[in-house]
């Protein structure tokens, strides 16, 4: 398994969104330290999704970045990504497990410390927590739990922790005292005016 990056960057799909533009912009600033996870919307086609996810894997080879498929791992499968990310209503992590193999890296959605070990001890490499705070690019949510529902999970579990929901470089500091081991974000980049210095800025409080 790849070392696993601490700025998950995930494709933003929706309208008016060009998830390749922000890849390319952000790709040179982390580098290695970059985790691209393809997530497209719900009435994305898997033709759709298997040419986004071939174009990003390519743009991350040369920096050996990270790529992974979020939910479609039929797709992660078919493009030769690194591994995949599971939510609550995917396949169940160990189903997962066994469709990408041993050696691939596999995220899982988890909020509190009981569900956050059941993932691991089913095969998850690292762990998506969260929202941490209020976010517009994806409804439906359950409410924040802050840094101290980061910090609870991250006390459970002895794999990283990848804070998620809200996320700003102003807010990573906090995150990262609770334990978190990365970040993941979508509107933090996809809405930035220059997504390769909010980049930079999310790289050095994450790394300072």
């Amino acid at each position: 398994m790849p070392s696993l990056g601490r700025l998950h960057l995930i494709t933003d799909t929706r309208p008016g969104c060009d998830p390749l533009a922000v890849v390319r912009a952000a790709l040179p600033v982390a580098r290695a330290d970059l985790v691209v996870q393809v997530r497209v919307t719900d009435d994305t086609t898997d033709r759709q999704a298997y040419d986004l996810a071939r174009r990003v894997r390519a743009l991350c080879v040369p920096y050996e970045a990270t790529c992974l498929v979020n939910d479609r791992l039929h797709v992660a499968l078919a493009v030769d990504a690194h591994g995949g990310h599971v939510g609550a209503d995917d396949l169940p992590v160990a189903a997962a497990r066994r469709v990408l193999g041993p050696a691939a890296v596999l995220g899982a959605t988890a909020r509190e410390p009981d569900a956050a070990a059941r993932a691991v001890a089913a095969g998850a490499s690292y762990l998506g927590v969260g929202p941490c705070h209020p976010t517009a690019t994806k409804t439906g949510l359950p409410d924040p739990i802050g840094p101290a529902g980061i910090h609870a999970v991250v006390a459970a579990v002895a794999v990283p922790v990848i804070a998620i929901g809200g996320v700003t470089a102003a807010t990573v500091p906090a995150l990262r005292a609770a334990g978190a081991y990365g970040v993941a974000v979508v509107g933090a980049l996809s809405t930035a005016a220059d997504p390769g210095r909010a980049t930079a800025e999310l790289i050095a409080a994450l790394t300072c």
